[in-house]
């Protein structure tokens, strides 16, 4: 399991985001507060408050590539 801190700042991150995550055969939560979402819903990503960076949870620990391709959004 891996554990990130990202940002999601504008519709289009978060289109780019889903994209991304619906590409994997893994699952991938995201966490704000008491709320965890599934990170391939849309409609759940947007009822977020993405004011602030929110955890992203990925559910395996064979998630190279997929990291490289949401790199952009990781919190550093």
């Amino acid at each position: 399991m891996t554990t990130v801190k990202i940002r999601l700042g504008t519709i289009n991150d978060v289109k780019e985001f889903v994209n991304a995550v619906t590409l994997c055969d893994f699952d991938v939560d995201l966490v704000s507060g008491k709320y965890v979402i599934d990170a391939k819903s849309i409609m759940g990503i947007l009822s977020l408050d993405l004011a602030q960076p929110v955890t992203m949870v990925v559910h395996t620990d064979e998630c190279g590539g997929f990291m490289q391709s949401v790199d952009r959004f990781v919190v550093r």
